[in-house]
């Protein structure tokens, strides 16, 4: 069973999606901004990290940046999760280090296909 780390500031998406990811056999840790994230990735080692961009404290670009700079975490495949579906958003998710990229509202198999993929690399 893989640990996903689900950093997701609105109650509403982290609700629904960590309880579809556990039905599906994930086991899910959640952080609500994007320092948490940081920090829970550090001591909780998640084999990839479901990022939301919009988060308070630290935004889910400058978390990607730190994490993936950082010689403990920069192995964890990243999937940035956003509701901006603009056309350099997708540019600018790989350019801060995600792996994928996903828009809001989440659409679960394509999700877990994505998952999938980065899971079995």
């Amino acid at each position: 069973m893989s640990k996903i780390l689900l950093v997701e500031d609105n109650e509403m998406n982290r609700d629904m999606l960590s309880r579809r990811l556990k039905r599906k056999g994930y086991e899910v840790i959640i952080a609500t901004d994007g320092e948490q994230g940081v920090s829970m990735a550090k001591s909780d080692f998640p084999e990839l990290i479901l990022m939301d961009m919009s988060l308070p404290i630290l935004d889910g670009w400058e978390a990607t940046r730190q994490l993936k700079t950082a010689p403990e975490t920069q192995s964890i495949p990243i999937i940035a999760l956003t509701a901006h579906a603009m056309a350099g958003d997708r540019d600018k998710a790989m350019d801060a280090g995600c792996d994928d990229y996903d828009t809001k509202p989440i659409e679960l198999p394509r999700l877990l296909g994505k998952m999938k993929t980065l899971l079995e690399k």
